[in-house]
């Protein structure tokens, strides 16, 4: 196969990969080094736009998250491939490849889909809470409690994991709250396990956050009680980006932790649809950005080999009958750059 810097003739790239995160442009990146024609469509909604700088990816530690995507890009585009801005609105089937619908544009086609649109986080409906998102708001103490290390942070309990994640935070501070907001009182078992790492426990819902001088004070209790705070942790809800594949019959279900939705897939990402393929939060919504790049690169891999396994059963084909039309057709294509009508 010739180094592909367009796609295959007839206007059919090798793979359309959903979404330029850090896992659709590792997947692009792995594919674009395995000579593999790609298309990136992304509609620029970044799951961790909010926060200003990411930790924990080797190397890349404190690094604004914006400034990955960017540099990403560069790479997946400097081996002959395009990121292109746009937002999927369907995929469906076409004889034997798919046509990916695009808002405002005419469909592409391609041999194999990865989706990799992400998440969309759903707080909690708490007045002055999604405005400190990424921020003073946060859900992952790998992604930030270094930051907010040693302040008094609480602990917004929405349901029965608000003690699992009270004990999780205590390894950052020693000066934790659990709100219990509208979760459940914690058993006896739970309420000695946070007598004995000293967790403050607070009955009562949360009327909202409060700021001064552009942080955040405290929870503002419906009692009109407050707590200072410097950081509340909640736990999103995770909502699977995937309604532009329901016209392959894939949809999103509920994750097996019981939090959020995703699209369900094998360890290399294959979905239960021939030639779909999943990765980053859409696969797993607990995934964080250097997770989320591995599963891109595995997925990659698994996307490559099939088509390996695909374009060899093609070239057997055409080694036995090389005056078949469907090997003519495909001479037509390659050489050419042009198909034939009817075939």
């Amino acid at each position: 196969m010739t180094r592909n810097m367009k796609v295959n003739g007839g206007g059919v790239y090798d793979v359309v990969v959903v979404g330029a995160g850090p896992a659709g442009l590792s997947a692009a990146l792995m594919l674009g080094r395995a000579r593999r024609s790609v298309l990136v469509v992304d509609e620029g909604l970044p799951r961790n736009a909010p926060a200003e700088h990411m930790y924990g990816f080797l190397s890349r530690d404190g690094m604004a998250p914006g400034d990955l995507l960017l540099q990403g890009r560069r790479e997946v585009e400097k081996y002959g491939n395009t990121v292109r801005a746009g937002r999927v609105t369907g995929v469906r089937r076409e004889g034997e490849v798919f046509a990916v619908d695009l808002d405002g544009g005419p469909a592409v086609r391609a041999r194999r889909v990865l989706a990799t649109a992400g998440v969309v986080d759903e707080l909690p409906e708490v007045p002055g809470l999604a405005s400190r998102w990424g921020r003073d708001v946060v859900h992952c103490p790998y992604c930030h409690g270094w930051e907010i290390r040693d302040q008094p942070i609480g602990v917004l309990a929405t349901g029965p994991l608000g003690v699992q994640q009270a004990l999780l935070f205590r390894q950052w501070t020693e000066r934790l709250t659990l709100l219990l907001h509208t979760a459940p009182r914690p058993t006896a078992e739970e309420a000695e396990q946070l007598a004995a790492r000293r967790i403050t426990v607070v009955d009562g819902e949360v009327s909202g956050l409060e700021t001064l001088d552009g942080r955040l004070s405290g929870a503002r209790l419906a009692s009109g009680e407050l707590v200072v705070l410097r950081a509340v942790a909640v736990a999103p809800h995770p909502v699977a980006r995937a309604d532009y594949l329901t016209g392959l019959v894939l949809e999103a279900v509920a994750h097996p932790s019981g939090l959020g939705t995703h699209v369900a897939g094998d360890a290399t990402g294959r979905t239960s649809v021939p030639g779909v393929w999943v990765a980053g939060s859409l696969a797993d919504p607990h995934a964080n950005v250097l997770g989320s790049a591995a599963s891109g690169s595995l997925a990659a891999g698994a996307i490559n080999g099939d088509l390996i396994a695909e374009d060899t059963r093609r070239a057997v084909r055409d080694h036995r009958d090389p005056f078949s039309p469907a090997s003519e057709a495909r001479v037509c294509e390659k050489v050419l750059g042009v198909r034939r009508h009817g075939l």
